[in-house]
């Protein structure tokens, strides 16, 4: 394969100018855009960093641009908002030198083509050089612009974490943290941190997942000791306690619903590796290979299905589960720091669908499970409508299930985050909800059900 020819600053300014748009004007996924690039090594960097950051600080920047400009940016040729977006973000949140960001963007836009409009950019960009402070003083004035969210997601978070909106919102705009899970199966936690400090990479434990370990930026997984071997994989924190909360014992039939990428998955064997069988099913065939790839580094085995969970009848064999995991399909607005585009890629109107999809997941998953049985509902939605209200309907509607949540975090020795919603009444705190950001988890939320024999 050729080396990519080097490209300029320019270009790199323009590329993710387009890349920008195509999120905010065409609903495309960041991460899709840029997975399957081929940019040289030494400008990579750089287009993520203009990338993500313009997307990460879209409507901070958004508002900055509606000040600086005579004319409305909804008015704007698409690919000049984009242009002065990228070119604004530098100034504002970034330290690249300010004679630089202003100079390649007004040169990508000739690289765009847009030669007509390089004076209105440099104007733009000169101008917010002058007033970065008063503008600042400006548009920060409102929470949502300050924090780079839309409103109505402000609003919402505001309403169901009244006293930890501002940490979960900030939190959203930091980089996400490189978290390991080591597989006790060949070495301990407090091992396989010895062999890191011996590398030269200092870790650090978490106070809630037993087996994460927390380096303080991210590596090549190459270099990790073991990777290759199966000792340790990449997961954060927070999605480290489904394994626990499950708590599957000996000899039980297991459904992982929605497996891939399959890190639940291998975590659950290698706690329990003496299963009856372990069933990890998942809608895509694609997101499937990933299942499987995973499950081989680590020496693991489960039998791999690709199907809807929402419609059992198609591939379940009638044969019933003693644990199911549940990680339903949702808003991922806990886990917008790692996916900073679902603040534009989402909207309000999604959550209801998305409420009702659950919703009917849990009673298709239910009639799946024994008598006994544990079904562990999980989400990465920082949103009630998608986690507390949605098990609180179902309770109310199925008069065989219970909320175990509490005695489940007991029994496994985990600390009990219930109290991360002090101001919600106690009768409401159903489930467990982790906000984004607490001990440098992502956002989650678990609801462990217990069906009656």
């Amino acid at each position: 394969m050729s080396t990519p020819a080097p490209s300029t600053p320019a270009q790199i300014r323009a590329q993710a100018a387009l890349l920008l748009m195509k999120v905010v004007d065409e609903g495309r996924s960041l991460d899709a855009l840029l997975e399957n690039r081929s940019d040289a090594p030494q400008e990579r960097g750089l287009l993520r960093s203009l990338s993500y950051g313009s997307v990460r600080w879209y409507w901070r920047l958004l508002a900055a641009l509606t000040q600086l400009s005579s004319q409305p940016p909804k008015d704007l040729q698409p690919e000049v908002r984009a242009l002065a977006l990228v070119g604004l973000f530098q100034l504002l949140q970034t330290d690249i030198a300010a004679h630089a960001a202003v100079a390649e963007t007004v040169e990508a836009a000739r690289v765009l083509k847009l030669n007509r409009t390089t004076g209105f950019l440099n104007a733009i960009l000169r101008r917010c050089q002058r007033e970065s402070d008063s503008l600042s003083a400006i548009i920060d004035d409102d929470l949502a612009q300050r924090t780079a969210h839309p409103d109505w997601l402000v609003k919402q978070l505001q309403h169901d974490w009244p006293t930890k909106v501002e940490t979960i919102l900030q939190a959203n705009n930091e980089h996400p943290p490189f978290w390991l899970r080591v597989n006790t199966k060949h070495i301990s936690r407090d091992a396989y941190r010895d062999l890191l400090t011996a590398q030269g990479l200092q870790a650090s434990i978490s106070d809630y997942a037993p087996e994460a370990l927390l380096l303080p930026q991210a590596v090549d997984v190459m270099l990790l000791p073991g990777f290759k071997e199966g000792w340790v994989a990449i997961q954060d924190a927070a999605a480290q306690l489904a394994a626990h909360l499950l708590a599957v014992e000996s000899g039980q039939r297991v459904l992982d619903a929605c497996a891939a990428p399959g890190g639940k998955t291998c975590h659950i064997l290698e706690l329990q590796p003496q299963l009856k069988e372990m069933v990890a099913l998942d809608v895509s065939a694609e997101r499937m290979q990933r299942v499987r790839g995973n499950l081989k580094r680590l020496g693991l085995e489960a039998t791999l299905i690709v199907g809807d969970a929402s419609n059992p009848d198609r591939w379940w064999d009638g044969q019933l589960f003693e644990r199911i995991l549940l990680d339903v399909p949702c808003s991922a607005t806990g886990v917008i720091r790692r996916h900073p585009d679902i603040k534009l890629l989402r909207r309000a109107s999604d959550i209801h669908s998305l409420a009702g999809r659950q919703a009917d997941m849990l009673s298709k998953a239910w009639t799946m499970l024994a008598p006994g049985g544990r079904l562990l509902y999980a989400s990465c939605s920082a949103l009630r409508a998608e986690n507390a209200d949605v098990i609180a309907a179902f309770l109310n509607a199925q008069a065989d299930a219970r909320d175990s949540t509490t005695e489940v975090i007991e029994q496994q020795g985990l600390v009990d985050a219930r109290q991360l919603e002090p101001d919600m009444p106690a009768e409401k705190q159903i489930g467990l909800a982790i906000p984004a950001g607490l001990n440098g988890m992502d956002g989650f939320y678990y609801a462990c059900l217990q069906k009656a024999f």
